[in-house]
């Protein structure tokens, strides 16, 4: 009897002891540096707000986390390599608006909302409906009038087949009734816009902003549900068109199957920063809305927009280019 209980306190501590290394494991992510993979070139917005947001994550976690770049493909690129990524938490995705359009327009090898894990929604980045001053319209409700008097003579310029400028002017299409004409570019679309060739298009309100207080550029509307403090005088499109609502949104995402404490590790870090008001003026200065929101909320905001933009790539035909 005392053998029998002597070996079954030898195997309770050995066990306990092999279930160490493990606890200690999960308690110290991150132990080594995490990769933050963008979908874009270094240098434009999601990039600086990654760079940002990393930052952040480094002082709070005491990791560095290392911001990588992967452009192309629609940031098809960067998603695809993380969802092959190991789901450690060491190598996570910049999650960007276009990752809930990408699927209608474009043939890929993975399931965003199946392949990807919601870790932390960051903000939105409004867009501004701006026009060149050549158009007589003043207001949304005086542009509609003009566009369905003047059908698919108004040329809307975008970055894209499928690009977020593109499906924002596709969802006022169809939520206004108008027939646009649709100008993709490779390039700037400023100088066509600025010049008159073209005489509209959706653009982040960072990118717009000077041109809209120089009055090189008429703003009509905002994306956003409600006004902007930036800009309080021009109205949310929500006045003209309810349920208009979009936004470039920014957020991280994991591979699927990254454990679940290290996700909230990183959302509880990543909300925290969204509550700093130095990180916040930071954010603000590029643009971005904060908007914190648990796993389970980022996971169905994803969702809720990706039925949303099917709709719209539905509607306005939209195919890869």
């Amino acid at each position: 009897m005392k053998i029998a209980r002597r070996q079954m306190l030898q195997s309770a501590v050995a066990a306990a002891l092999s279930a160490r290394p493990c606890l200690a494991a999960a308690e110290a992510y991150p132990a080594r540096p995490v990769r933050v993979v963008v979908g874009l070139p270094a240098g434009n917005s999601p990039d600086i707000v990654a760079r940002v947001i990393s930052a952040w994550l480094s002082e709070q976690l005491h990791q560095p986390f290392v911001v990588e770049n992967r452009p192309g493909a629609a940031t098809g690129i960067a998603t695809e390599y993380i969802v092959n990524a190991p789901a450690d938490g060491y190598t996570l995705l910049l999650a960007l608006a276009g990752n809930a359009v990408n699927g209608w327009v474009y043939k890929l090898r993975y399931d965003f909302i199946r392949d990807i894990a919601p870790v932390a929604s960051i903000g939105g980045i409004p867009l501004a409906m701006v026009i060149n001053p050549s158009l007589p319209a003043k207001t949304v409700p005086e542009f509609i009038a003009y566009a369905r008097a003047n059908p698919g003579k108004i040329n809307m310029g975008s970055s894209g087949n499928g690009s977020l400028p593109h499906i924002l002017g596709a969802l006022f299409e169809m939520k206004a009734g108008v027939d646009l004409l649709h100008v993709p570019y490779k390039e700037s679309v400023f100088p066509d816009l600025l010049g008159g060739q073209i005489q509209l298009a959706f653009e982040p309100v960072p990118a717009v902003i000077g041109y809209i207080r120089s009055g090189k550029l008429r703003c009509l509307a905002v994306s956003t549900k409600t006004r902007l403090p930036l800009l309080p005088d021009i109205p949310a499109m929500d006045e003209f068109l309810p349920g208009y609502e979009a936004t470039g949104w920014i957020g991280l995402g994991a591979p699927r199957d990254t454990p679940a404490p290290v996700i909230d590790t990183l959302n509880k870090a990543v909300n925290a920063g969204l509550a700093d008001p130095k990180l916040q003026a930071r954010l603000s200065n590029l643009g971005v809305v904060p908007d914190p929101m648990s796993p389970e909320q980022f996971k169905t905001f994803i969702a809720a927009e990706t039925k949303k933009w099917g709709d719209v790539v539905k509607f306005a035909h939209i195919e890869a280019e």
